[in-house]
C-alpha cells in the first residue's frame, strides 16, 4: 500500500478521533434556516465517504480543479461556490461532511476560512427503531422520491401547492399521491419513502403535511457507500424485514410485491396515464388484497 500523503494521514487521524467523541444530531429548524458558512476547520471528513476510503481516496485532480476555479473567483471579486456543502451536525461540536470533500480540500489549500454549508438531518439507527416499535402494521409501501414523488416544474399532472405554504423544498408533488397515501395509511399501510439526495427528513416530512399526506418512514442520503457500516445496515434491513410481512414498491410503471407473497417476489404491471396513475396503483392493491385473502 503506498504511503499516506500528510494531508490523508490529516483525515485518518480526525476519523479516529471523531470515534468516541463525536456523534449526529439533530439541528433545530432555526439552526438550519441561520447557519450558513462554517469554518473549514470545523468541518470533520466522513468515514462513509469514498473520499476517505483506503482504496479509493481523495482526487487531487478533482482539488486541483477547484483550487484553479476558487483562485480565479477570488480573483474576480466573485463568490467561489456555487453550491452548499451538505453537512450533518455533530455534538458537541462541528459538523459532518455528507457531500462536498473535494470542495472542502480544495478550500483550505486555498486560504478559504469559511465555506458556505447546508445543514440536513438524516435519520438514524434509533429514529427507525422508534417507527417500527410504534407501527401497529404488518405491511408496508416503498415510494423512491426523486423517481416517483416529485415531478418537473412543467408536468401538467401534478398536485396544486398549498396556500400559505412554507417548505424548503421547491418541488412539486405527482398528481393522486396525497390520496393513494390517505388510502394506503387507511387500509393498514405504513408509507416509507426514499431519496439518494440529502434532503433533511424534516423539510419531507413537513412538505407532505401541507399536502395533507401522512408519511412514516424517511430514509434520505441512500447513496453514501458506507463501506464501515454494512453490518449496521443489514441489521436495519432484517428489522425492517422482520416487522412487515409484505412490502410493496410502488414505482411509475410496475408494483414489485415481496415478503410473504408465496414467491419471490410478485411484479403488478401499472399500464395508465399519469392522470390516472394513482387509480391504477390502488385498483392493484386491492386485486392483491383479494389475492391474499
Amino acid at each position: 500500500m503506498a504511503k499516506k500523503t500528510e494531508f490523508e494521514q490529516k483525515i485518518a487521524d480526525d476519523i479516529k478521533n471523531q470515534q468516541g467523541r463525536l456523534m449526529p444530531v439533530k439541528a433545530s429548524l432555526i439552526e438550519r434556516l441561520l447557519v450558513r458558512k462554517a469554518l473549514c476547520t470545523s468541518l470533520h471528513p466522513n468515514a462513509a465517504d469514498e473520499f476517505t476510503f483506503d482504496t479509493v481516496g481523495p482526487s487531487y485532480r478533482i482539488i486541483g480543479e477547484y483550487e484553479e476555479k476558487f483562485r480565479t473567483a477570488i480573483k474576480r471579486n466573485q463568490e467561489p461556490f456555487d453550491d452548499a456543502l451538505i453537512v450533518e451536525k455533530l455534538s458537541p461540536k462541528g459538523y459532518l461532511l455528507l457531500n462536498g470533500h473535494h470542495r472542502w480540500a480544495a478550500a483550505m489549500r486555498v486560504g478559504i476560512k469559511k465555506v458556505p454549508i447546508q445543514i440536513v438531518n438524516l435519520a438514524q439507527d434509533s429514529d427507525i427503531d422508534k417507527i417500527l416499535e410504534n407501527s401497529k402494521h404488518d405491511k408496508r409501501v416503498t415510494l423512491d422520491l426523486d423517481e416517483v414523488i416529485f415531478r418537473e416544474k412543467n408536468d401538467k399532472y401534478t398536485e396544486n401547492v398549498p396556500s400559505f405554504h412554507f417548505m424548503r423544498l421547491n418541488k412539486k408533488i405527482k398528481q393522486g399521491i396525497p390520496a393513494l397515501f390517505y388510502y394506503l395509511t387507511k387500509h393498514g399501510y405504513d408509507i416509507w419513502v426514499y431519496s439518494a439526495n440529502y434532503y433533511s427528513i424534516d423539510d419531507i416530512q413537513r412538505f407532505f403535511k401541507h399536502y395533507n399526506a401522512h408519511v412514516d418512514g424517511i430514509i434520505t442520503g441512500t447513496m453514501r457507500k458506507d463501506e464501515f457500516k454494512a453490518e449496521r445496515n443489514a441489521r436495519r434491513e432484517k428489522k425492517i424485514s422482520d416487522k412487515y410481512k409484505v412490502t410493496l414498491h410502488i414505482d411509475n410503471d410496475m408494483i414489485l410485491a415481496t415478503g410473504d407473497v408465496g414467491a419471490k417476489f410478485k411484479r403488478f404491471d401499472l399500464e395508465t396515464t399519469p392522470g390516472e396513475w394513482s387509480n391504477k396503483v390502488i385498483e392493484v392493491i386491492e386485486e392483491f388484497r383479494d389475492e391474499k385473502k
